[in-house]
């Protein structure tokens, strides 16, 4: 009963959130899911390994997706992407836990700067509540 209130509150939070917090959320998810991917190739179960790094890049892969390349940012952030599916493909083939630690760290910095542009822009939409 406790799992379905969960479920019904995670379901809840993804059908109300902004693009911006979907796009945190993708962000999170893949860095949950290296992060998990690290300790499973540490612990050499390399089934759950694949399973985890599939899942990195199917957000990647979705990130990709939403890209709106009529904007310049855009089309900085596509090769970065796609570097970094290219990377987790190689951890995972490899069994390299040093490309996964590269691609963590450009999700976290993603997701930082991320986290500053909604923070900002809820500010400047505050600002203007208030004129």
């Amino acid at each position: 009963m406790a799992i379905n209130k969960y479920q019904a509150y995670q379901n809840n939070s993804v059908n109300t959130a902004s693009d911006g917090e979907l796009t945190l959320m993708l962000y999170n998810g893949c860095i949950k899911f290296i992060k998990q991917a690290m300790k499973d190739m540490e612990n050499k179960n390399y089934e759950a390994k694949n399973t985890h790094i599939q899942k990195a890049q199917n957000i990647i892969q979705e990130l990709m997706l939403t890209l709106n390349l009529e904007m310049e940012i855009s089309n900085q952030l596509l090769p970065l992407y796609e570097y970094m599916q290219f990377q987790l493909k190689e951890a995972n083939i490899k069994n390299e836990p040093a490309y996964l630690e590269e691609v963590l760290g450009y999700t976290v910095e993603f997701r930082d700067t991320w986290k500053q542009v909604i923070l900002k822009t809820r500010q400047q939409l505050a600002k203007g509540a208030h004129i």
